[in-house]
Formats: structure tokens, C-alpha cells, sequence
């Protein structure tokens, strides 16, 4: 079998320039050699069948999760699959993080540590399903060893194994031990299920986490408490590029608690105290003096001019992502034309918890206790800080109160070393205040789009040109995975082909090509990244073109689609269920979006009303996914219904603006998101086709705006091309 590892010498320099890409949000798939997951060191009182399983004298079984929980689910579906290959009673399954220093130390045995892109099943189904089903076999031979008797005369099921010819039965706990000692077998005799066969995976199982985020009894991040901690509040410059020119630390070492004031880096600048309000307040009373560099002049008006400049014809595009034929001339030769210009802004992940990580810090060794979607990153971040080998770095995840993209960097791990660093052995906690996260994030990229079609005498689409002008997420996070300085990331759903996220039309003459331009905003991988705004686009203006050669607009789609059928599925079972052919109710308006994003096919229609005065209401939503298979429906089910609230929160109100250099936003009254009462019923439709694995996360974001847009148009006649809708007038035209 084929391994794709680092060298077990790695190092410190290799580690950290081996995770630059995934601290920014690329995730690579690895090839785990579960053969080599055995360790010599087995305890008595929680015996390691392998590295993915511990099973405890009581059977209670133990399963390792290497992916970050942030409230998507990942950490059940992985015990699920990992479950129904070890045929143990799901009743007795409970789950622990292993460390991403036990990772580096075992040669990456849990492989990638990353979980953002909707990949954390998709990219590691496979070896976690073969880590279960090898366990399952080395526990089975233990008891035929025992029994003396062959191991294919046993069988397992629920953690009991039976000797079929006379009926003895053990269960796993008591034979753990002696199956830990035992060499694995090879992992490619030992075969996986068939999904049709299942009993675990694929069906409604309730969520491992659930109880204890019901009943207020899980911790997070921001919940630990170390004996002897501190606490510290930070501030940053403003201003993106600025930097610390002074300040005086000598009033506010005189408030009580005040332990110590710390430049943090270049531009920032902490209070450690005994309480996290003591340093914050004393924060606030601290007189800095900023240093606000070359972007202390730039206002929005300023970002949109540069990315209205790359929208000129006439400038040259830094990439093509997506062409066929020639659309310029199919477009040029045109009898009719159709141009429009779409926008989607800056964006925070306005995550609940704020960002935060507690580090302690000697001259040996150094611990980050922090809620990561990347724990290598976070890890290799530790390392780089403390100026120590990242063999005497270790990083301890704790759950996320949200992710979204955010905490897949570790900028805020690398502040809390560095405070950690100027006070050795004390544990140092480091909260983000609200406004200190809403205005130092990674935000989603600002684009615009021109899009160009060009029309023959039957309204057929005869050529079509997308140009992308705006931001580019690898040249801020991960410019080492950039290609001849072209960000291909930036065609998310508009790709020609390939399994992650390729169009679902077919033109005759097609060019999709992006101008980049990089304010000194930084953006970052925002939950369904790219594939949010150019499903905007698209889906947007094939409405408009439908409307404008009077064609319905589901029947313009399907027209397109003959080669996309796994779109067309999603799309047809979408309309079927909301009913497209007959009339909405009185006063109500539909609208259709479709996009293949994250390895899964999904469509919607919303259905919406718009008031004499202005005033929108989301009735219904109609989401149907394909994800290839489906680990837990019902997980699928909420995800779905997550997404779109967090979709239809960005389509409505999320935007991020700048006025002299700095964000303008700084809490939720600034920065709304949806209400409880503004929600509405989201029906989920899932079709799991088998013979891929999908992601369900994300994809289901990007339907959620253009639906709504289209809705709208339907509903007043007016066509709402530039995001929040907060900031339209949706009296009928």
C-alpha cells in the first residue's frame, strides 16, 4: 500500500513550512498506513487496539476523532463509521481528540488534522472505516486465540463475539488486552462494508455531543481554568498594516489584579491580569499610540473602484478558470445581449465564542490548550512562537463555539504564546474581546462580477463571459499553493469538470476568467468560501436571462443541464416538492438556485413575500442535497437547516465596510444576524446517489442568497445585484 507521509526526522523548519497549507485552510488527504498504528504501549486499564480504538475492561469503547467539532457533527458521523466497521454496541461508544503531538510522534498516524471544506468524512472515511474493521479482526482473533479455536469460526456483533459452531461468547473488553498485543493485519485484506448493509452508519443515530451542550455542561475554549491562570485582553491596530508606536504601561500597573502590560508582536498590545474584566478594562484605559502605516487613508469607496477597475474588458485577466469555444466572438456576433453587474462584500464569521487559546510557557516545553479546526497548524503555530521544536510542543483541542473557517487560523494561538512567553510557567488565558474579533478576522473575500451573454433569435444562450475581479483567499493565508500566481480556489462551482466543485450548465461558448485585486483587508476561508458569491452570480443571471426571453426559469436550467444529471436530480426533486408547476399561494413568490460545491450536489427554492412597504418574509425553504452517501440523515437534515441560516443571515444582513483603514463594524448591533422569528421552516430533501463521498456543511450556503434573490425579482420586479439586501429597497418597482 502506497503512503504519502512526512519523514518521522521532520524538522521543526520542514513541520512548519509542511503545515503553511493547512493553517490556511487546505486540506490534503493522506494515505494512513494503519498497519503502523500499533503502539507497544498498551495499558491494562485501557488497552489500544489500534490507534483509532480503545476498548476499556468495561467495553466501553473509546474512539479517537482526529477532526475538530464545531457543532457540524463530525465527531458522530466519524464514531459512526468507525463503529459500524468494529461492530461494537453503539450504546457503549464515546470519543476523545487525540493530540496533535502524539500525531507528529506516531509519523501522522491520524493524518490530517484539518477540518474545514466540508472534508472531515469525505477525506477520511476511508482509513477510519479500515481502522475499525481492523480492529474488529484483531479482536476477534484474541478471542479465538483464547478459545483455540480459527478466527473465521467466529463472529462479531453489538462487542460480543460468538464461536458460531458451539455458541461461546465473549465481549471485547475482555479480550482488549491480548488483542492490542497482536500484529494488524494488513489493511488491504481486511475489506469494508457495503453502505446497503450498514446498521450504524446510515441511519438516525442522536449526536455524541448533544446532551452536555443541552444541559450547559460542556466546556469550550473560552470555559477552561487552570490552576494559577491568568487572564489577558489584547487590542490590535485598527488599522490592517498599522502598528504599535507607543504606549504607557505605568497608570494602568497600579489598577488592582494588573499583572503585566505586553507588546504583542508589532501591532498589539495586551493586559494580563487575575481576571479577564480586570484586563480588559484596564485595556481600555491604556493610552496607545498607534502607528497606522500606508492604509490609513483607504476607505470602501476606494475598494470598490479597484475592483470596478478589474472589471474593465480591457484589462487583462490573471487567470482563466473555466473556457470553451470562443465567447468573445459568440458574444460580438450576437443579434441580443445581456450584461449585468453583480457585488458581495466583506464578511465576518461572527462565530459565538470569540477567539481565544490559553498557553503556558517555559524554557522546555510549551502547551496551548485552544478551540483549532487545525491542530497541526495550531501546533506548528506553538512551535514557531515559543522558539521551541514542536517535539517539545503540545496542543490540546477543545470544543469550538464555532468555526466557520475562522479557527482554521492560528493567529490568536500565536499571540497567546507570546504573552505565555513573557511570564514562563503561569498559564496565560487570551479572550478576544467582540469587538477585537469583528474587527481582526480573516474576512470572506470582496468581489465583483460582469457577466455577458449573448443571446440568438430563439433566446438561446449563445456564448457567456464571467469575470471575477476581487480578492484572492491564497495570496492573503497560503500563497505557497497559488499556481504561477493564479488563485484557482476563486472558481469554486464554475470549474469544468472534477469532483469539488464543477458548473452545472453546458454553453456552447463559455470564458470565465478573474482579475485579482487584493485590498489591504485580509481575507480567509469563510464557510462555503468562494462557491457563496459565484453561485450568486450565475444562478442570478441565468434568471435573468430567463426572465428577459421569457422562459421559466426552472425550464431555461434543464435546458442546460442534459450532461449535469446529478444537478438536474437535485434540481427536478426541488421542484417537484414545492410544487413549481402549480400556482404559489396568494401573494408568495418562488425562486430557484442549483450549484455542485464541497464534493455534494444541492438546489433550493425559497419562497417569499415583499410588503407594499419594503418589508421581506422567508415563508419556505426547499433544500435537496446529494452528497453520495449519507453517514447520519438526521445530522444531514440540521446541517442543512444551519447553513441556511447562516446563508440567509449573509445574504440579508452581513457586511463588513472600511473607513480609513479600520473596519466600521464592531459588535452584533453593527453586524446583525438572523433572528429566531426571521427563520423560516427549512424542508430537507436527501438523495444520496452512493459511489462518491460529499460534503454537507457548506454546499447548501450558496443556494440560500441567489433562491431568495430570485424570489424577489419574482415578488416586486426589482433585481437585487449587490448584498445585504438590508441595504435594498424592495418596494415593487
Amino acid at each position: 500500500m502506497s503512503t504519502s507521509l512526512p519523514n518521522p526526522e521532520l524538522s521543526r523548519r520542514g513541520f512548519l513550512a509542511g503545515t503553511a497549507g493547512a493553517a490556511g485552510g487546505l486540506m490534503v488527504s493522506f494515505h494512513v498506513p494503519l498497519a503502523q498504528a500499533q503502539t507497544s504501549a498498551v495499558r491494562a486499564d485501557a488497552p489500544e487496539i489500534n490507534a483509532w480504538v480503545v476498548v476499556k475492561p468495561d467495553d466501553t469503547v473509546v474512539i479517537r476523532i482526529a477532526r475538530s467539532e464545531m457543532g457540524q457533527g463530525t465527531l458522530t458521523g466519524l464514531a459512526q463509521l468507525v463503529a459500524e466497521e468494529l461492530e461494537c454496541s453503539w450504546a457503549r461508544v464515546t470519543t476523545e481528540y487525540p493530540t496533535p503531538g502524539q500525531n507528529l510522534a506516531r509519523k501522522r498516524i491520524w493524518g490530517n488534522f484539518a477540518t474545514g471544506g466540508s472534508r472531515g468524512i469525505r477525506e477520511s472515511h476511508d482509513y477510519v472505516r479500515k481502522g475499525g474493521a481492523i480492529a474488529r479482526v484483531m479482536l476477534v482473533q484474541a478471542a479465538a486465540n483464547a478459545w483455540g479455536v480459527p478466527a473465521a469460526e467466529c463472529s462479531a456483533a453489538a462487542g460480543v463475539i460468538t464461536h458460531t459452531p458451539t455458541g461461546r461468547k465473549t465481549i471485547y473488553g475482555r479480550v482488549a488486552a491480548a488483542a492490542g498485543q497482536l500484529t494488524p493485519p494488513d489493511p488491504a485484506s481486511v475489506p469494508l462494508k457495503d453502505p446497503k448493509d450498514w446498521k450504524i452508519a446510515g441511519q438516525r443515530m442522536a449526536r455524541l455531543d448533544t446532551f452536555k451542550k443541552t444541559t450547559g455542561a460542556q466546556d469550550y475554549g473560552i470555559d477552561l481554568r487552570l490552576p494559577g491562570m491568568l487572564n489577558a485582553a489584547i487590542r490590535d491596530c485598527p488599522v490592517f498594516g498599522g502598528k504599535v508606536k507607543s504606549f504607557n504601561a505605568a497608570p494602568i500597573m497600579r489598577r488592582a489584579g494588573v499583572k503585566k502590560v505586553v507588546q504583542v508582536g508589532p501591532s498589539a498590545v495586551a493586559v494580563v491580569a487575575d481576571t479577564w474584566w480586570r484586563a480588559k478594562t484596564a485595556l481600555d484605559a491604556l493610552t496607545i499610540e498607534w502607528d497606522y502605516g500606508p492604509n490609513a487613508a483607504i476607505s470602501q469607496a476606494d475598494i470598490a473602484a479597484t475592483l470596478k477597475a478589474g472589471l474593465d474588458p480591457s484589462v487583462a485577466a490573471t487567470s482563466v478558470g473555466n473556457s470553451n469555444g470562443d465567447a468573445a466572438a459568440a458574444i460580438a456576433g450576437a443579434p441580443r445581449k445581456i450584461e449585468a453587474v453583480y457585488s458581495y462584500p466583506y464578511q465576518n464569521h461572527a462565530t459565538m465564542e470569540p477567539m481565544n487559546a490559553t498557553a503556558r510557557w517555559t524554557p522546555e516545553h510549551c502547551d496551548v490548550w485552544v478551540p483549532t479546526q487545525n491542530g497541526e497548524a495550531a501546533l506548528a503555530a506553538a512551535a514557531e512562537a515559543s522558539g521551541l521544536p514542536p517535539a517539545q510542543c503540545e496542543v490540546y483541542k477543545l470544543y469550538l463555539g464555532g468555526g466557520f473557517g475562522r479557527r482554521g487560523r492560528s493567529d490568536f494561538v500565536t499571540q497567546a504564546v507570546q504573552l505565555a512567553k513573557a511570564m514562563p510557567g503561569t498559564p496565560i488565558k487570551l479572550i478576544w474581546s467582540r469587538e477585537e474579533d469583528m474587527q481582526h478576522c480573516f474576512y470572506h473575500p470582496i468581489t465583483s462580477a460582469r457577466l455577458t451573454a449573448g443571446l440568438d433569435a430563439q433566446g438561446n444562450i449563445s456564448g457567456l463571459h464571467m469575470r471575477i475581479s476581487g480578492q484572492s483567499i491564497l495570496a492573503t493565508v497560503a500563497p505557497q499553493a497559488m499556481r504561477d500566481g493564479k488563485d484557482m480556489v476563486v472558481y469554486q462551482g464554475l470549474n469544468p469538470s472534477g469532483p469539488e466543485a464543477s458548473i452545472g450548465y453546458s454553453f456552447p461558448n463559455l470564458l470565465i476568467d478573474h482579475a485579482m485585486r487584493n485590498p489591504h483587508v485580509p481575507a480567509g476561508f469563510w464557510r462555503g468560501v468562494n462557491l457563496n458569491q459565484n453561485t450568486i452570480y450565475l444562478e442570478c443571471f441565468l434568471d435573468e436571462i430567463a426572465h428577459a426571453t421569457s422562459q421559466d426559469p426552472l425550464a431555461l436550467r434543464r435546458k442546460l443541464m442534459d450532461k449535469h444529471p446529478k444537478h438536474l436530480a437535485v434540481l427536478n426533486a426541488v421542484a417537484q416538492r414545492v410544487g413549481w408547476d402549480q400556482p404559489a399561494p396568494a401573494g408568495v413568490f418562488r425562486g430557484l438556485a442549483q450549484t455542485m460545491g464541497f464534493g455534494s450536489y444541492v438546489a433550493a427554492c425559497a419562497e417569499v413575500s415583499v410588503s407594499a412597504e419594503g418589508k421581506l418574509k422567508v415563508h419556505r425553504i426547499v433544500a435537496a442535497t446529494d452528497p453520495g452517501h449519507a453517514v447520519n440523515p438526521q445530522q444531514i437534515e440540521a446541517q442543512v437547516e444551519g447553513s441556511f441560516v447562516y446563508g440567509l443571515s449573509a445574504a440579508l444582513y452581513g457586511e463588513i465596510t472600511v473607513k480609513d483603514g479600520a473596519v466600521e463594524q464592531k459588535n452584533f448591533d453593527s453586524y446583525p444576524v438572523m433572528r429566531l422569528a426571521e427563520m423560516p421552516p427549512v424542508e430537507t430533501i436527501v438523495l444520496p446517489s452512493g459511489g462518491f463521498w460529499g460534503g454537507v456543511g457548506e454546499p447548501t450556503i450558496a443556494v440560500a442568497a441567489p433562491a431568495v434573490l430570485n424570489a424577489i425579482f419574482a415578488a416586486t420586479g426589482k433585481r437585487i445585484r449587490e448584498l445585504p439586501i438590508k441595504s435594498q429597497d424592495l418596494r415593487r418597482a
